[in-house]
């Protein structure tokens, strides 16, 4: 066992674990932050996807020990039931989620997406989302509900940006 001290959504934590612990289980087992899901375990459906630093990863394949002083985010750290992020309040308004597990690592992708650019095209949204699978196939309202956080973003503060003019978006 081995310490090591993380920062999760601001917030300093302490774990004592295995150095090859996967940061998805020191998230969910140790911390009790569940939104990142185990999927896959072998980094092929994105469920488990985290920002570390300014890179979406899928936390099933970053061993603890790498993970040293860059910060960690969550959906967790986006917002709250109450009070829900920009990209939260999209795919709600989008109902973007029907079973719901691979919504936090679709939402913390396209975190990813819109940190790097303000107004993706939907090309790029559909290139960039592609490691995440989405069993239900709500690909269109996933689609949507990045392209309203983005018109939402991209307005700014305080407008209230419809995005109907991608409901008619091709997958």
């Amino acid at each position: 066992m081995t310490t090591f001290n993380l920062r999760v959504n601001g917030k300093p934590h302490t774990v004592d674990t295995d150095a090859d612990t996967p940061l998805l289980y020191v998230l969910r087992n140790d911390l009790q932050m569940n939104g990142a899901k185990f999927g896959c375990g072998l980094g092929q459906c994105g469920a488990c996807t985290v920002m570390l630093d300014d890179a979406a990863v899928m936390s099933c394949l970053v061993p603890v020990s790498v993970v040293g002083e860059r910060a960690v985010r969550t959906v967790e750290g986006l917002g709250t039931a109450d009070a829900p992020g920009v990209l939260q309040r999209a795919f709600i308004e989008e109902q973007a989620a029907q079973c719901g597990y691979c919504i936090a690592g679709m939402i913390m992708r396209a975190t990813e997406l819109l940190e790097q650019s303000a107004a993706p095209t939907d090309d790029q949204i559909r290139e960039h989302m592609m490691p995440n699978l989405c069993r239900c196939g709500t690909h269109m309202r996933i689609l949507r509900a990045v392209r309203r956080a983005a018109d939402t973003m991209h307005a700014g503060p305080g407008s209230s940006t419809s995005s109907t003019s991608s409901a008619g978006a091709k997958a």
